[in-house]
């Protein structure tokens, strides 16, 4: 039986991370370890964690699923598939059928704990977003292959926590930091090469997530899973931020300096942007796969041009969470990580 207290999930608690090969799955998993909860990671590729059991195959692989959800207390799922760019049926074979799958491998083994990891995008259909709550997950609206099937799988995992299975959804916006090789090692190398783009004015407001900040949030909302659980779904629809909204412009040359970068000189009309993106987008699917993501795509041109910040006001209350590392902290502290090491990862 999982220990609690209050309503609270606490070490050694039994704890499954999947899609711990990501650094937020990574760091979340590390977190858990440390603090003394008996972490299972699953994901393709061992974790390289210590003190940690890896149960290594994918979420299309119902035994292996199986095997990984067996005795566990709690499930906090984050993998996915994550990108801008591919066809539609290798995101829906991931991010839909393998979180349809795990849920009924939890049902099975009587898992009534699952932290489900999305994303604002979910609820994103290219316009701006302007102190926005946490809308509803609108698979018809969202915007590219990536934001559709994570809203249908955020839909599942809410029927879900409507039937017994106690359900909290996190949406992590734009998770940054030391070791990131996804937003981050992207804005330092493309800076570097001269590729890094800004659109328009650089102006609207967006706000970002730190690690440190993140992985905290994450942990907090495992431990108080079973009591969330008691607020209507809607309250359980949480999206995390830093809470401090910059200037896109700021925020990517921030990132860019500090991994030793120039400024970006490079700059796009948004509507260039868009309509570029669209035909990229296009090509990219059809000749694929690539190694890299490709330079711009219609959702990214969205992203890059237009403000989406939340109110973070119910999720700091929810969570009993506040961040503790600040946009300017974080930049200082990943150029100290990029001197020190040489790299971003």
């Amino acid at each position: 039986m999982t220990p609690q207290r209050r309503h609270e999930i606490l070490p050694p608690s039994r704890v499954l991370v999947t899609g711990a090969s990501g650094l937020l799955g990574r760091s979340v998993a590390a977190r858990l370890a440390a603090l003394g909860y008996r972490v299972t990671t699953f994901q393709r590729s061992p974790s390289a964690l210590p003190e940690v059991r890896d149960v290594r195959g994918s979420l299309s692989d119902a035994r292996a699923v199986e095997e990984a959800v067996e005795g566990q207390d709690a499930i906090v799922h984050m993998a996915a598939k994550v990108s801008v760019s591919g066809r539609r049926e290798d995101f829906e074979q991931v991010n839909i059928l393998g979180t349809e799958q795990l849920f009924n491998a939890a049902w099975a083994a009587g898992v009534d704990n699952v932290l489900h990891v999305s994303s604002p995008s979910v609820a994103h259909a290219g316009k701006s977003l302007v102190g926005a709550p946490a809308g509803a997950a609108d698979p018809e609206h969202a915007v590219g292959h990536y934001a559709r099937t994570k809203a249908e799988a955020e839909l599942i995992a809410e029927a879900r926590g409507s039937v017994g299975i106690n359900v909290l959804i996190l949406r992590p916006h734009l998770v940054w930091g030391p070791g990131d090789g996804q937003l981050t090692r992207r804005i330092i190398d493309r800076a570097k090469s001269g590729r890094l783009p800004l659109l328009g004015s650089g102006a609207p407001l967006v706000d970002t997530l730190y690690i440190d900040n993140a992985v905290d949030a994450f942990v907090s909302g495992l431990r108080g899973l079973p009591r969330i659980a008691g607020l209507p779904m809607a309250d359980r629809r949480l999206v995390v931020t830093n809470g401090e909204p910059r200037p896109i412009g700021e925020l990517m040359m921030g990132i860019a300096e500090a991994g030793g970068a120039r400024r970006p000189s490079l700059r796009l009309p948004p509507a260039v942007a868009k309509a570029v993106g669209s035909v990229v987008e296009k090509v990219w699917e059809v000749t694929g796969p690539h190694e890299d993501e490709p330079p711009m795509t219609r959702f990214l041109a969205e992203q890059l041009s237009t403000a989406h910040w939340f109110d973070q006001r119910h999720t700091r209350a929810v969570l009993d969470w506040t961040p503790r590392v600040s946009i300017d902290q974080g930049l200082e502290e990943l150029a100290r990580h990029i001197r020190r090491t040489g790299r971003v990862l």
